[in-house]
């Protein structure tokens, strides 16, 4: 007896978005550690085991809910802690580090698509599952990278705004960060977010299909 539909597009879901956000933070803390600080891996936080990086809201809740109601599915996992004085170069070396994670959700989505371009030659009779599975990763990791670099506090964007930002104009920007996730969710709640991504997400997803030569 088969499983469900919904079971298969749950596990589909769930490993991709595990993957995005655990290689995403990841990401951050080696290139951090490659640059002098080694705070990260002191904690255990440089591991690919999603244990270490799970965060009941925005790793369970927050993409169960948008599973649940068919939203556009993404999520967060604990932030890699980063000691910027321990960095070499601070200003360059937070540019990098903040980048990283965006830039490894990229090299994920070509991943993604490539398990999906090829699963009906190696899956066998999971070859539905993992084009399924491909595809969900290729959106889910393209969703978070442009997310990410959105300049709102606390997203990668405005980490890498702030460095090339001239005073006084870092000053007055690093004011609102104590106010970037309250302005994150009106924006998501209000459905302005995904009206101002949703375009970037479909071109970037659209030109890696194109790149790789995937016909839907």
């Amino acid at each position: 007896m088969q499983d469900p539909y919904w079971i298969s597009q749950a596990i589909a879901t769930i490993i991709p978005i595990l993957f995005a956000i655990t290689v995403h933070e990841v990401a951050h803390g080696w290139v951090a550690f490659q640059f002098g600080d080694p705070t990260a891996s002191r904690l255990g936080r440089l591991t690919l085991n999603p244990i270490k990086h799970i965060d009941p809201i925005g790793t369970v809740l927050v993409p169960g809910i948008l599973f649940m109601t068919g939203g556009i599915i993404f999520g967060w996992a604990k932030p890699v802690p980063i000691d910027y004085r321990r960095l070499k170069n601070p200003k360059k070396s937070m540019m990098l580090v903040a980048a990283a994670g965006p830039f490894s959700n990229l090299i994920m989505a070509f991943a993604w698509a490539i398990i999906f371009k090829s699963a009906d030659v190696w899956a066998g009779d999971l070859t539905a599952m993992m084009q399924l599975m491909g595809f969900t990763g290729l959106w889910i990791n393209i969703v978070l990278m442009v997310l990410n670099l959105l300049p709102i506090p606390p997203l990668d964007g405005s980490q890498i705004l702030a460095q090339v930002l001239p005073e006084p104009y870092k000053g007055q920007y690093e004011q609102l960060m104590p106010y970037g996730m309250f302005i994150l969710i009106a924006l998501a709640l209000s459905g302005i977010l995904f009206a101002i991504i949703f375009p970037i997400i479909q071109q970037v997803v659209q030109l890696i299909m194109t790149i790789l030569n995937i016909q839907m």
